[in-house]
């Protein structure tokens, strides 16, 4: 069975990702929504598609491209690997801001907030984390 990762650009410019383990299903639940990002911002372009051998895999993925910034999407999106791996390494003007004031108000940090960030990060154990309270085990 194959699992995958997508990347959707909304009618604001926005980027969209996911993953799904039926590409055609979920772009007609995107489609269909009566709530939620996506619905709010239709219509909707898939820009990318991505194909994993492991809902994990997927997963990981997914929250690993919520992280980039637009410049690397773009790059994903067509396929420029050298430019994604050139935009991978550190700036000298990289700043961890957002992260340093989440650390310092984690009490006051939701949940969800305090994955997202370690899924920015690129923290798979945490996304994996949350796969195996879902009960997951990678091939489903």
């Amino acid at each position: 069975m194959a699992f995958f990762t997508y990347l959707l650009r909304c009618s604001d410019d926005s980027y969209y990702a996911g993953h799904t383990d039926n590409i055609e299903v979920r772009m007609n639940q995107h489609r269909e929504a009566t709530d939620g990002y996506v619905a709010e911002r239709r219509p909707f372009l898939v820009e990318w598609v991505g194909e994993f051998e492991s809902r994990a895999k997927a997963l990981a993925f997914e929250l690993k491209i919520k992280g980039w910034s637009r410049a690397k999407k773009f790059a994903l999106i067509h396929g420029d690997w050298n430019e994604v791996s050139r935009l991978s390494r550190p700036s000298g003007e990289f700043s961890n801001q957002p992260f340093d004031k989440l650390r310092a108000n984690e009490g006051e940090a939701s949940p969800r907030e305090r994955f997202e960030v370690r899924a920015q990060r690129g923290s798979v154990p945490a996304a994996l984390a949350v796969l195996d309270r879902l009960g997951y085990d990678g091939d489903n």
